[in-house]
């Protein structure tokens, strides 16, 4: 299974961004996918999940700025984000549950200047 991720970039702050990330070669439908970030200098974190149900959950820091959704035709998981501001800039990863294995994305940049 791979994950390819893209949509990210150079933002000013209070721009917007969109994610995408690609699940396959699986025949299954992932369960849970997600995004996750890791800024220099600090620890990978959850930005937000999205189950194959649909529920979502955020980090607190995100929360009415970064919208999750996803595809479960395409296996594809996206993430909308607006407002953004400098402390979003990492470096972005997909991750997909497939109920036992998991897998990650190779991430992709995000840069949010002030």
């Amino acid at each position: 299974v791979q994950l390819q991720a893209s949509g990210g970039g150079l933002v000013q702050a209070g721009g917007s961004l969109r994610l995408s990330c690609a699940a396959s070669g699986s025949i299954f439908s992932p369960n849970a996918m997600g995004w996750y970030r890791q800024a220099p200098g600090k620890q990978r974190e959850l930005v937000a999940t999205i189950s194959r149900g649909g529920s979502t959950n955020y980090a607190d820091s995100v929360k009415g700025r970064f919208t999750i959704s996803r595809d479960n035709d395409r296996y594809t998981v996206y993430l909308q984000m607006n407002s953004l501001k400098p402390e979003d800039t990492a470096v972005y990863y997909c991750h997909a549950d497939f109920a036992g294995p998991d897998y990650w994305g190779q991430g992709t940049l995000v840069t949010v200047s002030s």
